[in-house]
């Protein structure tokens, strides 16, 4: 009789006052694709985490070849034959391929490495992945695709059984990901159990063989992926009831932006250097709030990095206000009234070693200075009375402005990340991800922010991976997929189910598409 690999039997996780998952059950079996699927928050990572013994469950009982694990931890869970690959790939570039694979786990004996063993043992997988490569090069010489073969390697030496891919083609191009799946194909072949974790629909259908679906923390069906399972029905059971009411923000849907508005900024083409996207066209109108919604990789933060000059394009044209404007870096995109408040706000949004009124003033520190140029003598009075009113209109909790940024809550940095473009008197503004990793009561905050600043005429741009977000915020949304925009919709016509059809399969009707 045949046994699952896993069986994770009324799995909960709480967190405080927070219920993350809730009485899941999910089974892998030999040889099975098996896609674990919903939208963001949903679950899917809590849950993984806890089979790779990261977290321990606050219920439930987790079984491993038909035996009950009383706790995993990453150790035990690895010795299990469980290996997980993250979305971020955790390959050292600076060191060996064959060192990647082996890491912490070199061959030798008596504390003498063994270079040899491990080259050849290196090789042996390399082979079986389908990866031509020299196991003593440099992993940085490795393109994503490779990488993530790299890491299907490092997880074959450690004799995993299961093998969890969290978005394992977020940055591939469809040649590699035919590769990709061909690998995954062999893996099935040989008894290995793979969770898929994706929110492309077109490649679940196409190498799932059971799916699992997750929302807000609970299960909402399991099924063989057969002729009954198609994209609309995954759709319908991810977003199930309308969610936006969790939002407390004023209804778009029937406000609509006049077209006699001046446009302040037009796309023309844009096109990234590396491709990672590609003739990119939209325009943005005065007052307005457009959203820019993708899956990870689907090019929409490559884009408004190479709106503002942070990357380089090929080719492209931005007219601001009407004149075709020359963005080579966002010191050009400021001069021209244009800024980006970034993703990652902690590597690229503040100054670690600054304390808060420093931060708050980096943009505007021409017009602190005594002479009012950039090789005046800045005023550090003028500058933290510009900090302490941003502080107070932002409500930033911290003790003084004098205090390190990087001792405030991850919500209070972001305030500080949008304070400081406020003084700076932009026409355009681009939101990346404006409230990840922040609590309800600070997205409040922003959401206000970023409706006055509308209502003052400025043209906003969003990005988010939180739809309901958008769709309470926006006039308009635009979609990304495989760095393109693939469709537009007005706000009145724009729902959970069609937004998100378009952002992982074909274009439907009710939108406008761009193919």
């Amino acid at each position: 009789m045949r046994q699952p690999l896993v069986e994770m039997e009324n799995v909960s996780k709480t967190f405080g006052a927070t219920r993350a998952l809730d009485n899941v059950s999910m089974t892998i079996w030999p040889g099975e694709v098996h896609v674990l699927l919903g939208e963001n928050g949903a679950g899917k990572s809590t849950l993984m985490k806890i089979l790779s013994g990261v977290y321990q469950p606050s219920d439930g009982v987790i079984r491993v070849n038909g035996q009950v694990v009383e706790r995993l931890n990453p150790k035990t869970a690895q010795e299990a034959g469980i290996a997980i690959i993250h979305q971020e790939l955790s390959i050292i570039n600076e060191i060996s391929i064959a060192e990647n694979i082996f890491l912490g786990r070199l061959p030798g004996n008596r504390g003498l490495f063994d270079r040899k063993t491990l080259e050849k043992m290196s090789a042996e997988l390399l082979a079986r992945v389908g990866l031509d490569m020299d196991p003593a090069w440099p992993a940085g010489v490795l393109k994503i695709s490779q990488k993530q073969l790299v890491e299907i390697a490092k997880a074959l030496s450690v004799g995993a059984r299961v093998i969890v891919m969290d978005e394992p083609t977020s940055s591939l191009t469809p040649e590699e990901v035919e590769v990709l799946f061909k690998i995954i194909n062999d893996l099935r072949k040989e008894g290995v159990g793979i969770v898929y974790i994706s929110h492309k629909l077109e490649e679940i259908m196409e190498i799932g063989d059971r799916v699992t679906v997750l929302k807000d923390g609970t299960l909402v069906g399991s099924r063989p992926m057969d002729e009954e399972v198609t994209p609309e029905l995954l759709v319908q059971m991810m977003v199930g009831s309308d969610l936006s009411s969790k939002y407390d923000t004023e209804d778009h849907s029937a406000v609509e932006v006049k077209s006699d508005k001046p446009i302040t900024v037009k796309v023309e083409g844009l096109t990234r250097a590396d491709g990672r996207c590609k003739d990119v066209s939209f325009e943005v109108r005065e007052g307005e709030i457009v959203g820019f919604f993708g899956l990870v990789g689907s090019g929409r933060t490559e884009a408004m990095r190479a709106l503002v000059g942070a990357d380089p394009v090929s080719k492209g044209t931005v007219y601001l206000k009407g004149e075709a404007a020359r963005i080579s870096n966002p010191q050009a995109a400021l001069k021209n009234g244009m800024g980006l408040i970034p993703e990652d706000r902690r590597h690229e949004g503040f100054c670690h070693n600054f304390p808060i009124w420093k931060n708050l003033t980096l943009p505007v520190i021409a017009k602190a200075s005594k002479a009012g140029g950039l090789w005046g003598l800045v005023n550090a009075r003028k500058e933290r009375q510009a900090a302490a009113k941003v502080v107070e209109q932002l409500n930033v909790r911290c003790a003084s402005i004098e205090q390190p940024i990087t001792q405030l809550s991850g919500g209070n940095q972001q305030k500080v990340v949008l304070g400081k473009w406020l003084e700076t008197d932009l026409d355009i503004f681009i939101f990346d991800e404006p409230t990840r990793g922040i609590d309800v009561g600070v997205k409040a905050s922003i959401y206000d922010i970023i409706k006055d600043l509308a209502r003052d005429g400025k043209s906003i741009l969003v990005v988010s991976s939180e739809l309901p977000e958008l769709l309470a915020l926006c006039h308009r949304l635009m979609v990304f997929r495989e760095g393109t925009i693939v469709a537009e919709f007005p706000i009145s016509k724009a729902t959970k189910e069609n937004v998100l059809y378009a952002a992982t399969a074909r274009i439907n009707n009710q939108g406008v598409g761009v193919q």
